[in-house]
């Protein structure tokens, strides 16, 4: 393992492009692999806006010098801190530009094999290269992670899909989608496919669509920031504990940090999309999946409406917009051998206050760290305490090894 890589960082997101640029600052080794911002630029509506302020979207540097608003400002895009939404457009070429700037050495390949190797890891890439590491940190976004209803996963994906792969929709000009969820993913798909000629419907199982406010130019009273401070992933006094940190959330009981992850921030539409969506697109509510058939190259839903009236719906698709839900076992490319020896609550891997599994230098970071360090980790603003924090870890500790060497042991 003398020649080996101190650390590859697995996607390039803006999770893993914020920790590359830390590790690069920190002259630590390493390699980074994936397309850049590859979830934003490919698995989400064109159209979409991010519901994180402009400060909040801001990916990380040990500098602070490539923000979003110094992109914005030499691109001629809007901005400001609270007041403008941020385009997804917007949001993938700011992403693009940090990635050139900050992390040139970016490798757009594929790692298909991580396993076990004595002293770290052995992992190949999609062009058949091999090679060691001694820490592998996985910042693979959301898409692994995508949750399907049971009643609708079994059908083939001709008919239904995830909000997240749910590709080319051209096809459903003049014809019928259905859309499972009430959030963003949900209210955004809705009004793209809208737009482009479908005739969509949103089923959802809550009993309301909540939307963002719009930015409001009013200051806020003394009284209004006190009861409700302003955080990067919102305005409560929870969420700005969430923000602030992350290290305290890590060390509630394991079973409230779960609920925690699973009730704050609820699904929210932005406020853009709202006179898209409200009498525009027939929306059903309090409705639940009881069946799902296909019959004749469409799909048949017989759905329960909270007063146990239920009805039948036929529709030519089905996008399930539904969310994520994190499994280690849903990374395939982690070796079975490897993924038996990661400590899992409700499939989520247990993280050190270094984000390490107990898989000594495998290091889960974004979504599948919320478990660990609460509800920021599922939004870009928790990149800049992801990023510090590992790279200062992994400095000190590639430091240690490096002098333990055989080599330098030996006096080599």
């Amino acid at each position: 393992m003398n020649d080996s890589v101190d650390v590859v960082i697995v996607g390039a997101g803006p999770y893993g492009l914020s920790i590359a640029a830390h590790l690069r600052g920190a002259g630590v080794r390493y390699r980074i692999f994936g397309k850049p911002m590859a979830t934003w630029r490919d698995h989400m509506p064109a159209g979409m806006f991010l519901k994180s302020d402009g400060f909040a979207s801001n990916l990380s540097d040990p500098d602070k010098t490539y923000t979003l608003q110094r992109y914005c400002e030499q691109a001629g895009e809007p901005y400001d801190h609270t007041g403008h939404s941020v385009g997804l457009q917007t949001f993938c070429a700011y992403g693009l530009d940090f990635q050139k700037q900050c992390v040139p050495d970016l490798e757009q390949k594929w790692v298909t094999q991580i396993d076990l190797s004595p002293g770290g890891f052995q992992l190949k890439l999609d062009n058949g290269e091999e090679f060691q590491a001694r820490n592998v940190v996985l910042a693979v976004g959301v898409t692994h992670f995508n949750f399907i209803p049971p009643l609708l996963d079994r059908l083939s994906s001709d008919l239904v899909s995830h909000s997240s792969h749910y590709g080319d929709m051209s096809p459903l000009r003049g014809r019928s989608a259905t859309i499972i969820g009430a959030g963003a993913s949900a209210c955004d798909l809705a009004a793209e496919l809208a737009d482009g000629g479908a005739n969509v419907t949103i089923v959802a199982r809550s009993p309301v669509i909540y939307f963002g406010d719009p930015p409001s130019n009013q200051t806020r009273s003394l009284w209004q920031r006190i009861r409700h401070p302003s955080s990067g992933i919102g305005a409560s006094l929870r969420s700005r504990i969430y923000c602030q940190a992350p290290w305290l959330f890590h060390r509630l009981p394991q079973r409230l940090r779960s609920r925690i992850v699973r009730r704050h921030l609820g699904p929210r539409a932005s406020w853009t999309v709202k006179e898209k969506v409200q009498g525009r697109i027939p929306i059903w509510l309090n409705s639940t999946i009881l069946a799902a058939e296909r019959r004749n190259g469409e799909i048949h839903l017989t759905l329960q409406d909270a007063g146990g009236n239920e009805k039948s719906h036929v529709t030519d698709r089905v996008v399930a917009a539904t969310g994520y839900r994190v499994d280690v076992n849903r990374l395939g490319f982690l070796s079975e051998n490897l993924r038996s020896r990661i400590h899992a609550v409700e499939s989520a891997p247990v993280l050190s206050q270094r984000f390490e599994s107990s898989v000594p230098g495998l290091y889960f970071t974004g979504l599948a760290a919320a478990p660990s360090f609460g509800p920021v980790m599922r939004f870009v603003f928790g990149v800049e305490y992801t990023a510090k924090l590992l790279a200062r870890h992994l400095k000190r500790s590639t430091y240690r090894t490096r002098l333990a060497s055989p080599a330098r042991m030996h006096g080599k």
